[in-house]
């Protein structure tokens, strides 16, 4: 029942939020629910680790090492996001107490339906869960409710729902398979049990459909058009979620099946997923120069991550564990990044990178904050993603995949001197803002979004590396 309580919490968080009228109840709720969730998934992960899977309701409800990895990745950013809020959105709630509540009424429907995914068994109710982030995490985008804010929200609701309808047409047509196969039951593990008897051709066209429609809400180049916009105009703390976390439990659904896509003949799905990263790391290298918002600039730096990601579950075998281990680090570097972005946007007020001079003069924390996630994102040692894009390299290195290697080091090059030189100029230089003290809560935020990029920067400890190594597994066919 643990499985199960996971995303309930956040709804009963949810529905509790309704019942007061002042937002001090709702910020505490909510951190409350967020830590309750975080401890919950550490707890399931540590059983998993030991039973391999773990069912609940069979054929509906069950974790294997590759979704409790996923549960303790959404478990940390659903914590320090609700705990970041609290002091952002007190800042920041201009029209009143009211505007507030909805705020956490929205977070902890958001968190809840983000919980759904990875704990399903069967693809079609993980899809169900997949969309319903997308209708609730809407609201969220929109938040602001400024012309950008709604454009954005707008862009991010049609683009990804029609990504969507292409990929449950996918979906369709595994479970087709299925059925052709003589199989009832619609699982995963059905699913990869079966594959070698689908027909090739079916295979392919499932993988293609399946590919663009959620590589379309996990910001994969070029359906990426909407994750700049959605991922930069909401609040801070929900970038966080989105970029943290969301894409990659989006793209979590692509992993689940790519042991299913491994018995499509002559590597067919893997040499899609290298182009299609190599092309994602590309264009979002050569974006990140050009940009003049630096929320916008760690939005692109998500395409740039998943589109890693998508290089390393291209290498085959070799890669399963490097690309899981991106994820990780990815997650938790990305949620501090858009935290620390938070604290300049609450300390200037502006998004504008230009505008933005001599932050280490006005809050040093914000200053200092924003410089280490920029190198922490850009792949800069000793930090977590450092060590993650190694293991990737290495893999790349050691399947003969010369050119991938040349082409993703040139690239991540391009990102890491974008990244570089747009922070540098905000941190350093003459100033023209006033000295502000961030509130409690934020900076507590930020400590503790630091821990796991500064200690996985040198050392992965064992719980984690089993885990990995688990969640690794279940990619193999």
């Amino acid at each position: 029942m643990m499985v199960a309580a996971i995303p309930v919490i956040p709804l009963l968080a949810a529905l509790a939020v309704l019942l007061f009228r002042h937002p001090t109840p709702a910020r505490l709720i909510t951190a409350a629910g967020g830590l309750a969730t975080l401890l919950l998934s550490i707890d399931l992960a540590q059983q998993v680790t030991h039973r391999v899977d773990l069912v609940v309701l069979p054929g509906w409800v069950g974790v294997n090492g590759l979704s409790a990895l996923i549960l303790v990745l959404q478990g940390f950013v659903a914590m320090t996001a609700t705990i970041y809020s609290w002091g952002y959105m007190k800042h920041q709630a201009r029209a009143g107490e009211a505007r507030e509540r909805r705020y956490y009424l929205n977070l902890n429907l958001f968190l809840s339906s983000l919980f759904l995914v990875p704990i399903f068994l069967q693809p079609a109710l993980t899809w169900v869960a997949v969309e319903l982030t997308t209708v609730l995490s809407v609201f969220l985008v929109s938040f602001d409710s400024t012309p950008q804010a709604l454009e954005a929200a707008w862009k991010y609701a049609i683009i990804t729902i029609m990504g969507a309808t292409v990929a449950v047409l996918g979906i369709f047509l595994l479970l087709w398979g299925l059925s052709l196969a003589h199989v009832a039951v619609q699982t995963w593990a059905s699913l990869k049990a079966t594959a070698p008897l689908m027909p090739p051709l079916l295979l392919k066209l499932a993988f293609v459909l399946i590919l663009i429609g959620f590589g379309t809400k996990v910001g994969i180049v070029p359906m990426h058009t909407w994750l700049p916009d959605a991922h930069s105009q909401a609040p801070s703390s929900v970038c966080a979620l989105l970029s943290g976390i969301e894409v990659s439990t989006i793209l979590y659904v692509i992993m689940r099946l790519w042991p299913v896509f491994a018995w499509i003949p002559g590597s067919f799905a893997q040499h899609w997923a290298l182009a299609f990263g190599l092309l994602s790391v590309g264009v979002a290298a050569f974006l990140m120069i050009q940009v003049h918002d630096f929320k916008r600039l760690f939005a692109f730096s998500t395409v740039e991550q998943m589109g890693i990601v998508l290089v390393a579950l291209g290498l085959g075998p070799a890669g399963g564990y490097a690309s899981l281990y991106q994820v990780l680090t990815h997650a938790v570097t990305k949620s501090l990044a858009f935290y620390s972005a938070g604290a300049v946007l609450l300390t200037t007020g502006t998004r504008d990178i230009a505008s933005v001079k001599g932050l280490i003069r006005v809050s040093p924390v914000s200053a200092m904050s924003l410089l280490f996630s920029g190198l922490a994102i850009a792949g800069a040692p000793p930090f977590a993603i450092f060590l993650s894009e190694l293991s990737i390299f290495r893999s790349t290195w050691q399947t003969g995949h010369i050119l991938v290697l040349v082409l993703l080091l040139g690239f991540l090059t391009v990102a890491f001197l974008g990244v570089l030189l747009k922070v540098n100029r905000m941190v350093f230089g003459q100033s023209h803002h006033r000295p502000v003290s961030l509130p409690l809560t934020i900076r507590f935020a930020l400590l503790v979004g630091w821990l796991p990029v500064l200690v996985f920067g040198v050392y992965l400890p064992r719980p984690m590396h089993h885990l990995l190594t688990l969640a690794a597994l279940t990619l193999r066919r």
